[in-house]
């Protein structure tokens, strides 16, 4: 690396050079130049040594893999803070070692007012069931304990934490002794998530974009609200990341709202929309997500929060006032009520209008043939994870028990979305599945569902570009002249290009393919390693001693 004195009086300028840049503007790219905060050329090694003797900084890449910065589009960040920070459940695999976690963690923590964790997943478990209010009143000596499943949709906790939430016991979802939802569930999060004092917030808050900077990823869509956190905790979030010292963060506040005095409120908190985690429905793990037939191992059809009106009228309201208006919805009966609602909404505001707005929808995994075109016709953005699919698809995962298995196959149809021509952003969901963008890319390309299946390139490019079109944004995401110099370097093995085939396991690696490489993300291989993530031409990560 060499490097100059710069003149503050302009833009700082750095040349990389001898790697392989990841740019549409020349598939053979090995070197860049980024002045100020944006991409100012792309292009291949003998043409960088004109820029070798004007910039301030020149980088050797010794080989390394420059790609955009990913884009997580669906993260709560607090709650992957604390997940991180915390009890982390996620990788227990039976009741008793659960119970044991909880007893260590309670112990290490005696000043604790409220317990905190996250993770359980009793699906897989041998004793197939969660732990009982009794086995955690033990675990913890009669502490309050506030402990969520995976998905973030049910929670069991303990009689001491219950008895802070005067009539939680009247309210939608209580259950005896069973995981929490609905109501009951949130009254409960805010009760628990209220004794976390501003230094633990933002210690979780920069604990979370610190660890996103080390895995090349160069900006979240924070999916906040009233159900799921606070208005202190989501400004002070953005204020964090209004210092620039990490990953960009896109703040989504899930409130409907009616009229243009909502919109205003939404903008106040600085929002980008009125949406994200606005539920409709719940999830398949909780039994919650809302279905037009009954569970395969229930007997109802989950929960409906959001009726069609209510949706018709939030994205009126959103249209009309400029603001992306989004929800949350999972089965096949609550997407059916956000695409009616649209619809209905279109008519009252107009098409056009409400293809300009890009509203958007999180997770929208049980979609049929005529919502997948009701997604295309609207321009309704797909907000997805694959990782669910990764963790609980197939023959035997926790679908096929919910669901069955013929339903089951059904979920997550995301070549079926990308045929017609659905706008898709990849995420993570996290804490529900861990932020990990290459994991995520190969969980969409190897989909336990062969024919859901994506190619690389068509994942690459929903998890880079995708998040910003999300957004509203199009000249972002890619490594081009003008765009905003988002980037991360990687350590990796050879790049390939994935021949133009329905297997998706075939790759190639000519370079006459005339398309940038990426990384072979076959199961089995090394996941490239992030070396340094810079947003806005700003270090944000770098690997020590590389």
């Amino acid at each position: 690396m060499s490097e100059r004195i710069p003149d503050p009086a302009r833009p700082r300028t750095v040349l990389l050079r001898g790697g392989e840049v990841h740019s549409p503007a020349d598939p053979f790219a090995t070197a860049m130049v980024v002045e100020g905060g944006a991409i100012a050329w792309v292009g291949e090694e003998g043409a960088a040594d004109s820029f070798a003797d004007g910039v301030d900084e020149t980088i050797h890449l010794d080989g390394a893999l420059v790609t955009p910065a990913f884009t997580d589009a669906h993260v709560h960040t607090t709650a992957t803070g604390l997940a991180l920070t915390g009890l982390d459940l996620s990788t227990a695999t039976t009741l008793p070692g659960v119970l044991a976690r909880i007893r260590a963690y309670a112990a290490a923590r005696p000043a604790d007012r409220i317990l905190l964790g996250h993770g359980w997943d009793a699906s897989a478990w041998p004793e197939g069931r969660p732990p009982s209010r009794a086995e955690l009143d033990a675990a913890t000596g009669g502490r309050p304990l506030y402990l969520t499943r995976v998905d973030v949709h049910s929670a069991v906790v303990t009689t001491a934490l219950l008895d802070q939430v005067p009539g939680v016991r009247e309210l939608a979802g209580w259950h005896p002794d069973a995981p929490l939802t609905g109501a009951a569930h949130h009254a409960v999060r805010q009760a628990a998530y209220a004794t976390v004092t501003p230094a633990q917030r933002a210690d979780a808050q920069a604990a979370t974009l610190a660890h996103a900077a080390s895995l090349g990823i160069g900006s979240l869509h924070e999916c906040a609200g009233p159900d799921i956190s606070s208005e202190d905790d989501f400004t002070a979030l953005l204020a964090l990341a209004a210092e620039g010292r990490g990953p960009r963060v896109v703040g989504y506040w899930a409130e409907a709202i009616t009229s243009a005095k909502g919109a205003d409120r939404i903008r106040a908190l600085g929002a980008r929309g009125a949406a994200g985690d606005l539920f409709v429905d719940g999830s398949l793990g909780s039994h919650t997500a809302h279905l037009h037939a009954p569970y395969a191992d229930a007997s109802h059809t989950g929960t409906a929060y959001l009726d069609t009106e209510t949706v018709t009228a939030h994205v009126a309201a959103c249209t009309e006032a400029g603001l992306q208006a989004g929800f949350h919805a999972i089965g096949d009966a609550a997407l059916t009520s956000v695409v009616d609602g649209v619809r209905a909404a279109a008519e009252r505001v107009g098409t056009d209008r409400i293809r300009a707005a890009r509203h958007r929808v999180e997770h929208a995994e049980m979609l049929t043939e005529s919502t997948v075109a009701a997604f295309a016709d609207l321009a309704l953005t797909a907000s997805v994870q694959p990782a669910f699919d990764a963790a609980w698809g197939g023959e035997s995962g926790m679908y096929a028990g919910r669901l069955g298995t013929d339903r089951a196959r059904t979920l997550n149809p995301y070549a079926a979305l990308l045929k017609a021509g659905v706008p898709l952003a990849l995420g993570s969901d996290s804490p529900v599945t861990p932020l990990d963008p290459w994991g995520t890319l190969r969980a969409a390309v190897f989909h336990r569902t062969r024919a859901h299946g994506i190619s690389a390139r068509a994942a690459f490019t929903a998890h880079t570009r995708g998040g910003w079109r999300a957004v509203g944004r199009d000249d972002a995401g890619v490594l081009v002249p003008g765009a905003p110099a988002d980037y991360a370097v990687w350590r990796t093995g050879d790049l390939v290009v994935q021949a133009p085939d329905e297997r998706v396991e075939r790759w190639s690696t000519d370079p006459r393919s005339g398309t940038p490489g990426l990384p072979d993300l076959t199961p089995g291989n090394d996941l490239p390693v992030c070396l340094s993530t810079v947003v806005a031409g700003r270090t944000v990560f770098g690997r020590p001693n590389e």
